[in-house]
């Protein structure tokens, strides 16, 4: 693993007034759930995790940037959907201190951040994987333009180490397809600081895969996901949440290579619930699903049995509820879905798991 100071680089950049530019950064959806971070560590997750990026579910984000008065503190301005949000603004502000020492550049420069979202924000979609990793994106698309030497692998690599000091989760979404992060034996390149592209073999039933969002509950959640993980840092059973997340993943990692739909289906719901189970026996505790979201549930259980589809379903943190299934199966599925879902739901998202 790379050390943090493999992403510095001490140099006189050529520093260019002002400029814009434009990045596209998609959410993602974890198979295996990173919960907890290391305690006095930053951003560092108790467990490695895997993820799928979703591709109709993305944030584009135009970073505005203009040279400052050296003596004056740096102004950030940030826009989301066309209304400006200066609640959102101490998260931008403490990313912007934790990356400074490795985007010294930055420095000079005033900001206008114009942000928006094919999904809602801050509802348990990942809003801040996708909106972490477009700003990251947009920062090491300065920094290219600063230093023309930048290889692309470099460049990716640190966008996923910087969004990551932003949402943990947003490391993940730097790349497409099956993609992980955080430290696992099993998994060669596998590291803490930034997401590495899945390396081993796929079957190919797991590179076509559709993915359903039922979104129960519009409404940003009123705990947020950060809490949850501080939670975890006195949680009775955070040990056991560990080992169960490790074998998992080598479960997962067997699964991925033989092609085994209903094993990958069972070990995902469980993963999820798994995930739940934790929030709800935190101390303090609290629920992030709804009567809405045990319906669903319920419904996909029968389904299943009576139709004998790969559907599965996963939770992330929140109310709403992704359904995985084959493409292969998507005639059927679709049909139901839209026929015996769509009245627990306030929509429906689809997404190709890219």
């Amino acid at each position: 693993m790379k050390s943090r100071c493999f992403f510095y680089k001490k140099k006189n950049y050529s520093i260019v007034s002002n400029g814009v530019v434009t990045k596209k950064s998609y959410s993602n959806i974890a198979l295996i759930k990173y919960w907890g971070k290391r305690k006095n560590k930053i951003q560092i997750p108790m467990n490695s995790s895997i993820s799928y990026s979703l591709e109709k579910v993305y944030t584009v984000t135009k970073l505005i940037y203009s040279l400052k008065e050296i003596k004056k503190k740096r102004s950030i301005k940030i826009f989301f959907s066309g209304k400006e949000k200066t609640n959102f603004l101490p998260k931008i502000f403490e990313f912007f201190h934790r990356i400074s020492f490795y985007c010294s550049y930055l420095r000079y420069f005033n900001f206008v951040i114009k942000t928006d979202n094919t999904f809602p924000h801050s509802s348990g979609i990942a809003s801040s994987a996708s909106s972490m990793s477009a700003l990251a994106l947009c920062i090491m698309e300065i920094e290219k333009k600063l230093d023309s030497s930048l290889k692309e692998a470099f460049f990716l690599k640190k966008a996923s180490f910087l969004a990551r000091l932003g949402s943990g989760s947003a490391c993940r979404s730097i790349y497409p397809g099956l993609v992980v992060w955080g430290k696992h034996k099993s998994i060669k390149g596998s590291n803490n600081l930034y997401s590495i592209p899945y390396p081993y073999k796929i079957h190919p039933i797991f590179k076509k895969i559709w993915d359903t969002i039922l979104v129960i509950d519009e409404e940003p959640k009123k705990i947020l996901s950060s809490k949850g993980h501080q939670l975890m840092n006195h949680h009775p059973y955070a040990k056991e949440r560990l080992k169960f997340a490790n074998r998992n993943m080598d479960q997962l990692i067997s699964i991925l290579k033989i092609g085994d739909f209903p094993k990958f289906g069972e070990l995902i719901e469980h993963e999820s619930l798994n995930l739940h189970a934790m929030i709800m026996t935190s101390n303090p505790y609290f629920l992030w699903m709804r009567p809405n979201t045990l319906h669903v549930l319920h419904k996909v259980w029968d389904f299943r049995k009576q139709s004998k589809k790969n559907i599965y379903f996963t939770l992330d943190a929140g109310a709403n509820v992704h359904l995985l299934y084959p493409i292969q199966e998507k005639k059927v599925i679709i049909r139901w879905i839209y026929s015996e879902l769509i009245y627990y739901c306030k929509k429906i998202i689809e997404s190709f798991c890219q």
